[in-house]
């Protein structure tokens, strides 16, 4: 495809990035629409970060999306940002506007699409949750579940002082555990949800027991390689209510490709089996 001044190009910037699924999401959704535009892999170093931040706008690049390492970095490097993204301090979506560069992060709306899409009704019940891990992606299904007033939330992570550090930003109803204490919290818990890279391919594993959970729960893991871990397996063994991983993957692409091309594009089976296709292709894994 050429680069002619038509051809609006976006992608995905992170280092490395050659396993990133992005491409293939937003490439579907072009063909889908007819959109003359590309979208790329840019990998590019930490160093280099902040020039490549301050080229979009230019030479055709209208937006991009940021993945590891780069999302605190990008939150810097804008001039205006989205409340979303003011409130994780981490961006993964850019575009210009004027002169002014600007930032969202889209984990927020993307993990709540999913548990709309996979779950429906989900919020009404969840009283209590226990959520796994204490990063990035933790950070901001707190204030995902926040926004749906979920009353009181536990922050499980085997490193105490991250956990701790996570809960102080949120605030009263949201507390610090020690994994040691997990089994007491899933017993009371409403809603479990994976937020850490344990059960990922090439990770270790997740081991925990949901004998205890009660049966009203519903339980999520943010991953998805494999496309059904061990914990949903698990879960549903139990027969409690699963919300996988790709989902969120799916549905937080969409508000930069409506931003970028002017088109608010569905999540749809095609899409998805699309992408689980890839995922399940020997030997491949990554964002």
């Amino acid at each position: 495809m050429s680069r002619s001044c038509d051809l609006r190009r976006t992608g995905v910037v992170g280092w490395p990035i050659a396993h990133s699924r992005s491409p293939l999401i937003h490439q579907h959704w072009l063909r889908r629409f007819g959109i003359a535009g590309v979208y790329e892999r840019f990998a590019v170093p930490p160093s280099e970060f902040a020039r490549f931040a301050s080229g979009i706008g230019s030479q055709g690049l209208v937006g991009s999306n940021v993945t590891a390492p780069h999302k605190e970095a990008a939150f810097a490097a804008c001039d205006r940002r989205t409340p979303a993204a003011e409130a994780l301090g981490a961006v993964n979506t850019l575009w210009r506007e004027g002169p002014f560069l600007w930032g969202d992060n889209t984990d927020v709306e993307g993990f709540l699409a999913n548990m709309d899409e996979a779950s429906p009704g989900w919020a009404e019940g969840s009283r209590f949750a226990v959520v796994l891990g204490a990063g990035g992606a933790a950070r901001a299904i707190v204030h995902a579940l926040i926004s749906r007033r979920v009353d009181r939330i536990a922050i499980v992570n085997r490193t105490r002082a991250r956990a701790d550090t996570l809960a102080e930003l949120f605030g009263r109803s949201v507390t610090a555990v020690h994994w040691g204490g997990l089994s007491s919290e899933l017993s009371r818990a409403d809603l479990l949800v994976n937020a850490s890279s344990l059960g990922m391919l090439g990770q270790a594993p997740l081991d925990i027991d949901l004998s205890v959970v009660p049966g009203h729960a519903v339980v999520a893991d943010i991953v998805y390689v494999p496309l059904r871990t061990p914990l949903v397996e698990a879960a549903r063994a139990r027969g409690l209510r699963t919300v996988e991983g790709l989902g969120m993957l799916l549905h937080q692409a969409v508000p930069g490709f409506e931003r970028w091309y002017g088109r608010r594009p569905e999540v749809t089976a095609e899409l998805r089996r699309l992408i689980e296709a890839d995922v399940l292709e020997p030997h491949k894994e990554g964002r």
